[in-house]
């Protein structure tokens, strides 16, 4: 799917939609109500795992950043800043009051480390407050010279969590199990298959000892970062003074993990699921699971036995997680509707018309393969148990597609001529060995713009471009 095929995807099926600003998006109600749905399944593993919920204030002040600027690096050329609190009003022309010049400038949040670690070092006094498990559901801003729809916007929603702990081992479990909750919820719920390693010096975020993700590949051969887990060990908790008397009474800092994933993650299903006709949503997180639509004519006398059956339908799955739209305008002509739904991606049609109901049985169509299945639907019980299982087959399915996909374009490769060749041809990853060294990683980022996405394991070659030994066994890929 190419760049413009895909925005035209996303206007077309209204998940999204053009401001008067670059890069800051309008997300409209089907697009919003995606986001809604992943945030939702998230919060309920978050709170189950003891998590709570904050808010921290958008303005920062910026000797917050400034106690640990090494932390802003990432962000110098992308944070937006407030310096001026009033208008006037002049000649029915708006201008910016330069007496209300703040005495302190305000970064708009582009990450909340800074901010939360200052908080916590005035309500952490006893190893009694800890451990901190907190999560912030939040927009951030950070001005991308490069914007693309949900993948990288510069105004985004996202979910950014933060941990504080007594000592290394606690905060290392905390890693393991956000893990195990972005892993759950972006293969079981999303169904993109991904990659999960650590990444290189330069490619980690900034103020932390390391940081973890979650790369996958779209359909165009680019990776996609889905999610990152940060360990930030005492890095926050000794610049802003945070610390704890333990049981001996003993002053120490705290250890501490940072984690999130954003809207990206909509971006991500559009372009590893989707086909030539549209989207292809995962039913776990669709909106919509079915639309029933009906083939009669106005003057047809099929429409209440066709109305009766859908209410039918619509009590079987009453009170049940499935959501069922019934398009019922008689104005607009069923070829219309099927195009229509087929783009924005339901998982499942239900079509009634004369002969389905000849026949007692009703035509269902999946979105993935466009298989069509007859079901009767006067066993009630049968009926319900071969919907679900629909439903379970395509979320299995399209996941196994996609796994399929990333597996035929991952390549194992020695040779760094070979490296540029399929990088500049075929894109995809890249399997290989890399020396560990900055110099090493920004020659090959310089000739051939692929990075590395995270070190995979510990395991003996030669580095692909030096030549030299190692024990990093690493993914290349070219990112957006």
């Amino acid at each position: 799917m190419n760049s413009k095929d895909y925005i035209k995807l996303i206007i077309d099926t209204k998940l999204a939609f053009f401001s008067k600003i670059k890069g800051f998006y309008i997300l409209r109600p089907y697009g919003y109500k995606i986001w809604e749905n992943i945030k939702n399944i998230l919060n309920k593993m978050l709170i189950k795992n003891k998590h709570k919920n904050v808010y921290f204030p958008l303005l920062i002040p910026k000797s917050l950043f400034n106690i640990f600027n090494n932390h802003i690096n990432n962000f110098t050329k992308e944070c937006a800043i407030v310096t001026h609190s009033r208008l006037l009003i002049k000649n029915n022309n708006i201008y910016v009051d330069p007496k209300s010049k703040l005495n302190e400038e305000l970064i708009i949040r582009p990450t909340s480390e800074t901010i939360i670690w200052d908080t916590y070092s005035k309500l952490i006094q006893s190893y009694k407050n800890l451990p901190i498990l907190i999560n912030q559901w939040s927009n951030v801003v950070r001005l991308e010279m490069k914007n693309k729809m949900f993948i990288r916007n510069s105004e985004f929603l996202w979910q950014e969590g933060h941990s504080g702990h007594i000592n290394k081992k606690e905060a290392i479990k905390e890693i393991k199990l956000i893990k195990k909750i972005y892993k759950k919820l972006i293969k079981n719920y999303l169904s993109i298959p991904f990659i999960f390693g650590k990444k290189t010096k330069l490619e980690k975020f900034s103020g932390s000892k390391f940081t973890y993700s979650f790369e996958t590949l779209t359909k165009n051969g680019k990776s996609i970062q889905l999610a990152t887990i940060h360990f930030l060990a005492k890095n926050f908790s000794k610049f802003f003074n945070v610390s704890f008397t333990d049981k001996k009474n003993k002053k120490k800092y705290v250890w501490s993990t940072s984690w999130g994933l954003s809207m990206r993650l909509i971006g991500a299903i559009i372009m590893i699921h989707s086909d030539k006709k549209g989207l292809i949503l995962p039913p776990k997180i669709s909106p919509i699971h079915i639309i029933i639509i009906p083939i009669i004519n106005n003057n047809n006398k099929y429409i209440k036995k066709i109305n009766n059956i859908v209410k039918k339908i619509k009590i079987i799955f009453y009170k049940s997680k499935i959501n069922i739209k019934y398009d019922n305008n008689l104005n607009i002509k069923p070829g219309n509707k099927f195009y229509k739904y087929e783009k924005m991606g339901i998982p499942l049609r239900i079509t009634i018309g004369k002969r389905e109901i000849k026949n007692n049985k009703i035509e269902i169509i999946r979105r993935d393969n466009f298989k069509k299945y007859y079901l009767d639907i006067k066993n009630i019980f049968i009926f319900k148990k071969k919907i679900l299982k629909l439903l379970k087959k395509i979320q299995k399915n399209i996941y196994n597609k996609a796994k399929k996909y990333i597996k035929k374009k991952t390549f194992k490769v020695n040779n760094y001529y070979l490296f540029k060749k399929i990088m500049s041809k075929k894109g995809g990853f890249i399997m290989t060995y890399f020396d560990n060294n900055n110099d090493t990683e920004l020659k090959i980022k310089n000739e051939t713009k692929a990075t590395i996405r995270c070190i995979i394991k510990q395991e003996n070659g030669k580095c692909i471009y030096s030549g030299k030994k190692t024990n990093k066994k690493v993914i290349f890929g070219k990112s957006y």
